[in-house]
Formats: structure tokens, sequence, C-alpha cells
């Protein structure tokens, strides 16, 4: 096993870098080109098609069929000039993925031939079967219609020979089956709420728009390492391995040169990105040797969530083509940084105002600081909540670990905000909000510095920090589809949006001015989010997990337990009100939450008990043989000597017996916690044994890794972590 082990790590370290086909045109020449974008709708549709669809993306407006066939026939135009064959609505189930099923433009013609085509009811609607996917009991398995329903306000794409139409997925009954149609609902919600705040201040605003900024973290592997390690193939992460006598102590790794297989990777990654209308904007090397980051220009929440999701496909598929896997896991290496997606969420207006950073006078940062403060309100009221839309079986690894924030929901406001709030409640309410530098002395005026973005610090440790212009949702997982964290605090703050905005009209209905009906509603408000949710400290103390609990935070971390806020009476009624969620669809989707965490740690527990005993065992037996031969020609050959040299291997022996018979007993065991749990009929009931199974899967990895130690590298039958991690 050691020889086969070392070919194969030889042979991964001599992939030379695969020849990279730039285009000779520049990025901006043909980004977009594989979408069927505005200034491919004006060419391809008639003007009045081109109007009604435009109309329907802007403003909500419904397509008539006359129109839909006319969007579709332009559609067809353009994607037959592009070699397109198929059509597919592309979708994202309950499954962390994305899912299609393709068609071709081939119908039988009137003289018996062939044709293609493509009209406005295959555009506008399909019926995928909707009984293999997750559902949380929404449908039995005999009951199989479902519906895909295309979302015209995210481009359709092609992807090969595929016209990919972006579609929601709901039930014959009409409950959503996946992340776009509750996210959709999200956005509705937070611009019904927000709209009337805005047009206190401007009534010419129109609309609120939620913006979206993902940066996608990812580790790569050769692949010929990857094949030869069973828990990486089946689990995406090693659930054994000791950590290498070098890892990311030196902080080398973190901005260094890219190395040159991974940068042609990532020229390929981008190029496909262009193509595809995802404005690629950053790439670098990440703290973990073999982590990588890349984040794009910052869009509309629902586009850049699609968006996230065709990257991670074109990302997974260019890395097969380079030589490497792409790893997508939150914790696939033990000791090293994991891999987050961090979601930098905002708001603003149609008439270009960013409502995450100060205005450009008073009643601008007046507007600034409402939404400012009922933003970190709603995290507060709904911090478990917020916790349990990225609990997840992979991502429990991560939080709280090497950088990764806590398992608890506070937020970072830096010195700068917290200041400033601390200000407003000692001032009068018709204080002024004003720019520093904008104005002469200003004694008495609450000032927000002019160059804001660089006055507020990061904290990494911190879920959810303020970073000048944005907050920062720093606990979503990297394999995590965007949509279910930004969902649930889309939910969370326009229900506080509107319940200020009741309490306001309450005061201005008693004849307060309108900057002292809003500072004499948030006073309250802001007084308690600066003795509850803000912190500015180190989230991995325990001093802070004390103090968080003085606080009233959720402080759970099991994650079985965490998915649970999600039927909280206040959690039910607040999805209701805000009609993003019905309370069958939160429960529907609980049940495939509390599934998936079970079948992982199953799965898990699985591989790692027969990798323990297929694997690891023989080979720390076979070199315990070894020993024990050497030993007896010692005593043998050299009677003399034995007791002082083979005293240590003797030692080695004794230690080898030990591990491996308490591998055996403790795999064992935890195969019998297996047997009990599977026959519990609760997926939550199930979920919570699953969780105890899971933390029995520690200690059996400290054994394991501690006979990597000290059993010989050419015994042992997995590539360490050093090869694994370094990449030439």
């Amino acid at each position: 096993m050691g020889k086969l082990r070392f070919d194969v790590v030889q042979d991964a370290f001599k992939k030379k870098a695969v020849k990279v086909e730039m285009p000779q045109a520049r990025p901006s020449d043909y980004f977009g080109e594989l979408v069927f974008n505005r200034e491919k709708m004006r060419r391809y549709l008639d003007a009045k098609t081109f109007r009604e669809l435009t109309d329907c993306i802007d403003n909500g407006r419904p397509l008539d069929r006359k129109t839909a066939d006319g969007v579709a026939q332009g559609m067809k135009t353009w994607a037959i000039e592009h070699g397109v064959t198929h059509i597919s609505h592309w979708f994202q189930p309950l499954t962390e993925g994305t899912a299609e099923k393709h068609d071709s433009f081939l119908e039988y013609g009137r003289d018996g031939g062939m044709i293609e085509t493509f009209d406005g009811k295959s555009l506008a609607q399909q019926e995928p079967d909707a009984s293999s996917f997750p559902n949380g009991g929404i449908r039995a398995t005999f009951e199989a219609r479902g519906y895909t329903a295309w979302d015209p306000t995210s481009p359709v794409f092609i992807q090969d020979d595929t016209l990919c139409i972006p579609s929601l997925f709901i039930s014959y009954t009409g409950e959503a089956l996946d992340y776009k149609t509750p996210l959709k609902r999200s956005l509705k919600a937070v611009n019904d709420a927000a709209l009337p705040i805005c047009r206190l201040f401007d009534p010419s605003v129109g609309k609120v728009i939620n913006f979206l900024g993902w940066e996608q973290e990812y580790f790569l592997v050769d692949e010929d390492l990857f094949a030869a390690r069973p828990d990486l193939m089946l689990t995406g992460r090693t659930l054994f391995g000791h950590e290498a006598s070098k890892n990311q102590q030196l902080d080398d790794h973190y901005f260094g040169a890219i190395p040159s297989r991974v940068a042609a990777f990532m020229r390929d990654v981008e190029i496909a990105g262009y193509r595809l209308g995802i404005p690629l904007k950053t790439r670098h090397n990440e703290a973990a040797p073999n982590q990588f980051e890349m984040a794009p220009i910052y869009g509309e929440a629902n586009l850049a969530n699609d968006q996230n999701q065709m990257i991670m496909n074109v990302m997974k598929n260019m890395a097969r083509k380079h030589g490497f896997v792409l790893l997508l896991h939150e914790k696939p290496f033990a000791g090293i940084n994991g891999s987050g997606k961090h979601n930098n969420w905002s708001l603003g207006t149609d008439t270009g105002v960013q409502l995450m950073a100060p205005g450009k006078d008073a009643m601008g940062n007046l507007q600034f600081i409402t939404f400012f403060v009922n933003v970190l309100a709603a995290v507060q009221k709904y911090n478990s909540l917020l916790k349990a839309s990225i609990a997840t079986a992979t991502n429990a690894h991560r939080l709280g670990a090497n950088e990764a924030p806590p398992a608890i929901v506070s937020a970072f406001l830096g010195k700068t905000m917290t200041d400033v709030l601390h200000k407003l409640l000692e001032l009068p309410s018709d204080t002024p909000i004003e720019i520093a530098g904008k104005t002469g002395a200003s004694l008495g005026l609450v000032e927000i510095p002019e160059i804001f973005i660089d006055n507020t610090d990061r904290n990494r440790t911190s879920p959810f920090a303020f970073t000048g212009n944005r907050f920062e949702f720093r606990a979503v997982g990297s394999s995590a589809n965007c949509a279910g964290a930004v969902t649930t605090l889309n939910a969370a703050v326009a229900d506080q949006l509107k319940l200020f905005k009741s309490q306001l009209d309450e005061r201005l209905a008693q004849g307060a001015a309108l900057n002292v009906g809003i500072m004499d509603t948030l006073k309250p408000i802001i007084a308690s989010i600066l003795d509850v949710i803000c912190f500015d400290g180190n989230g991995y103390s325990e001093e802070w997990h004390r103090e968080a609990e003085r606080r009233g935070l959720d402080t759970e971390t099991s994650v079985p337990e965490m998915i649970a806020a999600y039927l909280h009476p206040d959690s039910v009624a607040m999805f209701a009100r805000t009609g993003i969620y019905t309370a069958k669809e939160l429960e529907a989707r609980n049940e495939v939450k509390w599934n998936t965490y079970t079948k992982k740690i199953q799965i898990e527990a699985r591989v790692m008990g027969r990798m323990a005993t297929n694997h690891i065992i023989p080979a720390a037996e076979s070199y315990q043989s070894v020993l024990l031969r050497n030993l007896s020609l010692m005593k043998d050959v050299m009677p003399d000597e034995f007791a002082s040299v083979g005293a240590a291997n003797l030692d080695t022996v004794r230690r080898i017996s030990f591990l491996t018979a308490e591998i055996r007993r403790q795999v064992d065991a935890m195969v019998e916690e297996r047997k009990k749990a599977n026959v519990i009929e609760s997926e939550y009931e199930k979920a919570r044994a699953y969780h105890e199974i899971a933390e029995s899967l520690v200690p059996i990895r400290r054994l394991v890794d501690e006979l990597e130690e000290i059993t010989d590298n050419d015994a042992w039958p997995l590539p360490k972590y050093r090869e694994l991690l370094f990449i030439n």
C-alpha cells in the first residue's frame, strides 16, 4: 500500500499546468455573450415584446401567452446561433445544488419531418418529477407532480449545448420546494416594508433593492490524491489526518503568489464566468494552504445568488480539467482554516441611494441611521433564527475555529458607529446628524466621518459585521446556497421595519416632526442593541460565551437544536406576517434539514468505521508485525543489546496494540448507537441522536491520528496532509 501511495503522490506532483487558450479580446468584449441579457433582448425581440418583457422584469407585470411566445422565439433564434440543441428549466431544490432536465428543441413537423420548436408555454412552465427531491413530506412518493416556473428577472444562459432557464420549483399544491421561491418572496417583503420609510425622505423612490456580494472560499486538491482518500471522495472532508509539521502558521500562503496551475484554473473559471455575465472581480490565496477565494462585484440578490450557483458548477467542472478536485466542504482539513462564503448584504433604492451608507446631508444620515439600527434590531430579535439559517452538518466543523465566527450571532459595529449610537442616546432628538468635514465647527452635532468606509475595523470573529457600507454575514458556509441565509435575514429585517413604521406613525399622528419622531422611536431600540447584540471583542473567548448567555443570546451548539428555531412560535408567526413561508413549508423544510443532517453524519460514520477497519488497522498491524519480527531477530542475534535498543520498539508495539483495540471498541460502540438511531421515526429525534454520534467520531479520529504518527510512512495507506495540502 505504501509503494502504491507514493506512486500516486509522485504522479500528482508531476502534473503540468494546463495550457490555457486565452481569448484575444478583452473580457469586456465577450462579457455576457452566453446570457440573454437586455442587449440580446433588443436584438432578437420585436419592440412590443421587448417592452412587455422589461416591464415584467422591472415592475413585476405579468406576461401574456402571446408575449411569452415572442420571447421564446427570440431566445430560440439566439440559442441556435450558438449551437444549442436543448432547453432546461434550471432550479435550486433543497439539495444545496442545482437541478436540470434537458429537453431537445425537436418536434414533429406537419409533414412528418422534424423541426426545432420552442414556445411560451415551454418557456414559462415545465413539470419535472417532484417525488425524488427533498420535500419534507409535502408530497408522497406516489404524488410526483411538481412545477418549475420561469423567473424572468434572472437572465437565461447557455451551458454547453443547453439553454438554461432560471426557474422556481413548487409542489402541485403550491408550496415552495426550492431556495429561489422564498428568496423572491423575501425581496418583495423587504421592498414592501422599506419603501414607505424611504418615501418619508424622498417621495420619488419607487423601489428598494436588496444587494448581495458573496465571497467564495474553496480548496483544491490533486485529483489523484483525492482518489486515494475514500473519506474525501465520499464525505468531502478528511475524517483522519494528523496535521502537517508546516501548515498555515507562517501566514505565507495568504495573499501569496498564486501557484501556476491554480492561476491557470482561475483564469479559465473567470473566462467562463465572464461569458456567463458573472462580474468576477477578486481572486487570491486564502490563509490555509491549498485554499483560495474569488468574489464578484456586488449585485441584486436574486441574480447574485444564481450567479454563485452557476460559478460553483463551473469551478467543479474546470477543476477536473486542470487535474484538481474542488472542495467546498466547510472544513475539509482539521487544524487549519475552513471555508466560508461571506454574504455582504445591503439595501439601496432605484434612485441610487445606498441605505447602509451615510447620506449627503443631515436627513440622508438620519435615513442611514434608521435602516442601520433596524437591521441590528432584527438581528437581535431573531439571532437564533439567523444562526439556524447557516446551521448544517458541514458548517458545524468550521464555526468557532480558525478565524470562523463562533456559533453565537452578535454584531460588530466598530468604534466609529458605536460612538455615534452612544452619542445619539445622549443628545436631543432634533440634533442634526452631520458628516464631519462638510460643516464648520458643530459642537453638539453627531458627526459621521467623511471617509466612512475606512473608519470601521474588521472583526474576523464576528458573525455579522458592519464594514462601512454594508453588513457582512460571515457565518454562511462555503457549500451553502446563499438564499437560505439571505431569505431569513430579509424576513427579519422586513418584519422589524414594519414594526418600526407602525411605531413611528403613532408619533407622527401625535404631531411630532419627522426627524424627532424617528429619533424618539429609534432611541429605545439603540439602547437595547448596544446592551445585547453589539459586541466588538474576541468572539472566541470563554468570557464572551458567558456574557452572551447573560445577554440572552442563543449559545446552542447542536445543529439539530439550532434548526429547531425555525419552528419556534415567534419564527412561524414572523414568516407568516412577511408572506415568506407558511407553517407547512417551515415544517417541511425542517424535516429536510434534519434528514440531511442525519444522512451526512451517517455517511461519515460509515466511512470512518470502514476505513478504520479495512485500511487503518490492517496497515498498523502489518507494521506491528514487522516490528515484532525485528524484535525477535534482535533478541536472537543481539541479546545483550536487546534490553536497551529494543525497548523503544517494544513500546511502539504495545502502543499499536492499545490503539487498534481501542479503535475497534469505539467503532463497534458507534455502530451500535447508529443502529439505535436508525429506528427512530422522528426526523428531529433521529438528528439529535446523530449529533451524539457525530461527537463520538472525534475520539476515534484522535486515536487514528496517533497511529499515523507512529506507523512507518511506507505502511500508511492514505496520502497525508503534507502531501494533500501543498500544490506545486
